[in-house]
């Protein structure tokens, strides 16, 4: 064990060099994977741009009916030309959305308590990887709980999900969770986004905060950005260009594109900046021509 008492602050991030293990795949930290593996990345991220855009709608597996997302059914299917990877349950894909999409699918297979419970982070594993090889997933979704009374279940889901996953071929993504009684500091995220890759997360979602460019440099694979709380589209759009200009290898914009106005202009603003390198201030005109 690591004696925790002269442990150095880390501060050379080298912010400004490339990632070191370069050749054969352009997905961070995925040259040596198999075939299997590299084949479900490439369906996440784009080889053009090398970056994605997901669309999260699994809010229902612990808060209910969300706002948005009443009628997964109507809200959902028109917004999916428009993005790379749906991330939602396995109910809610299974009910709600065409069989023939060939669209990525960013499976939720942890589950917990619901939002009446003030501590949301023992979560267990609700889906067994031959079911998530019946979805067809392209990488399976488990929420981790860094510093949260149940991080250590959290963390043994993680492991066993990468275990499962590394068997068959699928990737598997560390969520970031930050519940109330957690940091939302750079501190706390260069934490949380180190160790998901340790135990062998291929893709970790996260959270865009302050010296985020030191968190992707010390993060081994892509870090996919989590849009959170509904912003005004403006703002959405520049913390997606602070994003992605300081190393994020996508945006994960759930409730600020469906609870938009003009959700399908929002998800093309989004993608202009993720993919086309489009500033903020260009998405937001195109985002007002296409809303009028």
């Amino acid at each position: 064990m690591a004696d925790l008492d002269g442990l150095k602050v880390a501060k050379d991030y080298h912010t400004g060099e490339a990632f070191g293990k370069q050749g054969g795949f352009y997905v961070k930290g995925a040259q040596d994977l198999d075939w299997g593996m590299k084949s479900r990345l490439a369906q996440l991220f784009q080889p053009e741009s090398g970056h994605t855009v997901m669309m999260a709608f699994d809010h229902g597996y612990f808060m209910g009916s969300t706002a948005g997302l009443e009628r997964l059914d109507l809200v959902i299917p028109p917004l999916m030309p428009y993005v790379d990877v749906m991330m939602g349950t396995r109910g809610a894909i299974r009910t709600c959305i065409p069989s023939d999409t060939q669209k990525a699918v960013a499976l939720r297979v942890s589950c917990g308590s619901s939002m009446v419970n003030d501590d949301l982070s023992h979560e267990i594993i609700g889906v067994d990887i031959e079911d998530a090889i019946r979805m067809n997933a392209s990488i399976m979704a488990v929420q981790t709980f860094i510093g949260a009374d149940g991080q250590k279940d959290s963390l043994d889901n993680l492991s066993k999900t990468v275990n499962a996953g590394i068997k068959y071929g699928i990737p598997t993504m560390g969520v970031v969770a930050v519940g109330k009684q957690m940091e939302r500091t750079s501190r706390f995220f260069k934490l949380a986004t180190r160790i998901l890759p340790e135990l062998g997360a291929n893709v970790v979602k996260s959270y865009y905060c302050e010296d985020f460019e030191e968190i992707v440099a010390a993060c081994p694979v892509p870090i996919v950005v989590a849009g959170g709380k509904k912003l005004p589209e403006n703002e959405a759009l520049t913390m997606c260009y602070k994003a992605i200009s300081e190393g994020a290898a996508g945006m994960d914009m759930g409730r600020n594109i469906f609870q938009s106005h003009h959700p399908i202009a929002m998800a093309q603003a989004v993608g202009m900046i993720v993919h086309k390198g489009a500033t903020d201030k260009e998405a937001y005109e195109f985002f007002l021509d296409t809303a009028k």
